[in-house]
């Protein structure tokens, strides 16, 4: 038996239109499992669609809302529920952040940062586990932190705090929701190249970022997928509560 085997299980992914998101429902897809993708971007949902499909001949369900909308949440299990089919993951990737002084940051920003990434996790873990419940499925929720959920960085006050929210959120939900045979973990992955921040990483102020990490590398997308088929397949089966850490080393660096 393959405790790692994912085949024909379906797996919600949050914020799969670019990025980290993307690469997460591909890899799954890699490994046989149907995705359901959801993001604002319908245009790259629908291309990422025809893409998994094509290529690894799985089912891909494509939804393009906010995940802040718990509605639109609802409606997307509804779609799935009048289609017969079950959720065995879910992965709360989808985030945002913004780089200001603590002083100057406002209660628009602090709401969308915080709202995005720790409010709508909630939210939709509530959905998730209940429709998982009701479906009498066991099942497997991925938050997806940072390691700033237990170190700081200068100028992002509101993503430490909701990334260190979401990380003790994680360990709530997996011993309510352990009864239910629902498992709760993290993925806590360092400082990765992305759209948003690759000119900062390579300005001077990322490569000292760089200097501090032992592996003197960044975290690579790929470099998430051990932790992602452990919490997602039966191999994970005894691990709820906990947060995997996947930083090159980052955050056990020496203070110098």
């Amino acid at each position: 038996m393959n405790m790692f085997n994912i085949k024909d299980k379906n797996i919600i992914v949050t914020g799969a239109s670019s990025g980290l998101g993307q690469h997460i429902a591909e890899f799954y897809a890699q490994q046989g499992a149907n995705i359901v993708i959801c993001a604002r971007r319908e245009k790259r949902l629908e291309q990422l669609k025809d893409k998994l499909e094509q290529l690894y001949q799985v089912k891909v369900y494509s939804y393009a809302f906010d995940i802040n909308d718990r509605i639109a949440v609802q409606r997307m299990l509804q779609d799935l529920k009048e289609k017969q089919i079950p959720v065995h993951v879910l992965i709360n990737n989808a985030g945002v952040g913004d780089s200001k002084r603590f002083l100057d940051y406002n209660d628009q920003d602090w709401d969308t940062i915080v709202g995005t990434n720790l409010k709508a996790p909630w939210m939709c873990a509530q959905e998730v586990a209940s429709y998982m419940q009701a479906q009498k499925t066991a099942g497997s929720i991925i938050n997806i932190t940072s390691i700033l959920s237990e170190t700081i960085n200068l100028g992002v006050s509101p993503y430490c705090a909701s990334k260190a929210g979401l990380k003790h959120l994680t360990e709530v939900m997996a011993v309510e929701l352990a009864r239910f045979n629902i498992r709760v973990n993290a993925i806590a992955p360092g400082y990765m190249v992305t759209e948003i921040n690759e000119d900062y990483l390579k300005s001077d102020a990322g490569q000292t970022i760089l200097k501090r990490i032992p592996m003197r590398r960044f975290v690579e997308f790929s470099d998430l997928n051990g932790a992602l088929l452990l919490l997602a397949s039966e191999a994970g089966r005894g691990m709820t509560g906990i947060e995997i850490k996947v930083d090159c080393g980052h955050s056990c660096s020496p203070i110098s």
